[in-house]
């Protein structure tokens, strides 16, 4: 737990670090905008945020494993969904709500920017994230002292980003601190050779860091990926870190992230601590975000 609380305490410093000006003449701050394209970079969030007044409408699917090739049609028989609102209430908050297939879960969010990139000055954009979600699909009769608490999990993200000057400011990236309460832990079951099934539970409380990268291609074509660092993984778990990889299309007022991962869940505690995928087997999801802004 020692190094694992230092990882997260030098993060910021590491980002930070820069050599001093030396110019005597003092130029304007200019904030940087456009950092990432979307709300998302590709499961992990992004700094971006709606700006005050707009409406985000995000429609997403996770299809199942393209492993099974033609028998499910790579994975497109066997989809989850979420929809997605949020409304910027100021162009540094924005509060969203969610319902995704995948166990039922609702979703309550808040994101808000705590300093902006600028140019010539703060030489990256921070942004917290807060998610609360309940899962409706656990049964009673499984878990006969199910009590609500029991239903919600909590997600805190600190994200720093930045968009650099290298390749005529067409790579930006991102790193991310997080926590995750589980009232309900997640739990491995593992099959054993005389047909007995050995259960591993998770701390209640995980951390992980995620990180990732935007190349800007053209003016409407960008290469975008993510990585989820589990640090206190059990290590019977038989879920991986979480590999990303999309594309993202913007046309006008939407964009359009078409993306494969090992990951089918579209919530943090989902994709961080339950990635079933194994890329290394073929077995991975295709999935999309299509985001509508009013």
């Amino acid at each position: 737990m020692k190094k694992i609380t230092f990882i997260l305490l030098i993060i910021p410093f590491v980002l930070f670090s820069q050599t001093e000006e030396t110019e005597v003449v003092k130029k304007d701050k200019i904030p940087v905008y456009g950092v990432f394209n979307s709300l998302k970079v590709v499961n992990f969030e992004s700094t971006n945020l709606a700006y005050k007044g707009d409406l985000y409408m995000v429609i997403s699917h996770r299809f199942g494993s393209v492993e099974n090739g033609i028998d499910d049609f790579f994975g497109l028989d066997n989809s989850v969904t979420q929809f997605k609102f949020i409304y910027g209430f100021y162009d540094w908050l924005n509060v969203g709500v969610s319902r995704t297939s995948n166990q039922k879960k609702y979703g309550l969010q808040v994101k808000y920017r705590l300093k902006q990139q600028e140019k010539n000055g703060f030489w990256v954009t921070i942004a917290g994230y807060h998610l609360i979600t309940a899962n409706t699909s656990l049964e009673e009769d499984i878990y006969p002292n199910l009590e609500f608490e029991d239903r919600l999990t909590y997600t805190s993200q600190l994200i720093f980003s930045r968009k650099f000057t290298i390749f005529d400011n067409r790579v930006s990236a991102f790193v991310s601190p997080t926590y995750i309460h589980e009232n309900l832990a997640t739990r491995s079951f593992v099959e054993q050779e005389d047909g007995t099934t050995i259960a591993y539970d998770e701390e209640n409380d995980q951390f992980a860091i995620g990180v990732g990268y935007r190349v800007r291609i053209s003016d409407v074509v960008s290469i975008t990926t993510d990585y989820g660092i589990h640090l206190n993984r059990n290590s019977n778990s038989v879920y991986r870190n979480p590999f990303s990889i999309g594309t993202d299309l913007e046309l006008g007022d939407h964009v359009f992230q078409v993306h494969f991962s090992n990951a089918q869940a579209m919530v943090e505690e989902g994709f961080i601590t339950q990635a079933q995928g194994d890329w290394g087997d073929g077995d991975f999801f295709f999935g999309f975000n299509l985001i509508r802004i009013f």
